[in-house]
């Protein structure tokens, strides 16, 4: 159903991010065509949290005077679904780097795994993975380790609310886990291997929700840069 946008006022937009791009190319491409179909040089446009470019999935971004409430959409519990991949580990935790150290897999079972994914519900300090933005004396982590420089990051209060293992076929363990504000599920892949005794890194991650955000509700960028392009100049969509 057609719906009328006044971007510089302010909207709330659901986007699909695709796959290897970061949230800021999204923030920055859909801010160039508000700007080229208004005319303007400048409008207010940001991300309401992160998504790694190695995942897919709802991002919500603010326009206008709703970037004024970016900080109440990222303190919402986050819903996501992916693939750990058991037997290995690598430096960032996720398909980033390449694989550093590899396990045996004959002595996990499906029971083993199940057990160690129950104990982890709940809250914990969790170590966020070297390579993610968090700042060390005002460098990002992922710099300095990307620089081969040693990263000492503190660990942070977590919760899980919810991990639901939706399939097992070692190596693969498919997952739907509901988590709070500020979780690395790249550093659940990481721990699960750990408890273990073996290794484990993230190997897929899709973003569901954001609250009672849904990506079924979103629109991809491309569909979002059609919905700005075939606006009128009061911001009145034609599809």
């Amino acid at each position: 159903m057609d719906r009328t946008y006044d971007f510089q006022a302010g909207e709330v937009l659901l986007v699909h991010k695709p796959l290897h791009w970061t949230s800021f190319d999204v923030v920055n491409k859909l801010r160039y065509e508000m700007k080229q179909k208004l005319g303007i040089k400048k409008i207010k446009v940001g991300h309401a949290g992160t998504l790694d470019p190695l995942a897919d999935g709802l991002l919500i971004l603010c326009t206008g005077k709703k970037t004024k409430e970016i900080e109440s959409f990222m303190g919402l519990e986050k819903n996501y679904t992916g693939t750990i991949t058991l037997g290995s580990t690598t430096p960032s935790y996720d398909l980033e780097t390449e694989i550093d150290s590899t396990f045996p897999l004959e002595n996990i079972t499906k029971q083993a795994i199940e057990a160690e994914v129950e104990k982890m519900v709940g809250s914990y300090a969790q170590y966020p993975p070297i390579f993610s933005a968090k700042k060390i004396k005002g460098q990002k982590a992922y710099d300095l380790a990307r620089a081969g420089k040693e990263v000492v990051l503190a660990p942070k209060e977590i919760t899980i609310h919810s991990f639901e293992l939706t399939e097992i076929s070692l190596p693969l363990v498919h997952f739907d886990i509901t988590c709070s504000k500020g979780t690395y599920i790249r550093s659940i892949a990481h721990d699960l291997g750990k408890l273990l005794n073996n290794g484990g890194h993230l190997s897929s991650l899709r973003r569901e929700k954001i609250g009672t955000y849904d990506l079924k509700n979103a629109h991809t960028v491309t569909e979002w840069i059609e919905i700005i392009q075939t606006s009128d100049m009061n911001n009145n969509p034609s599809i």
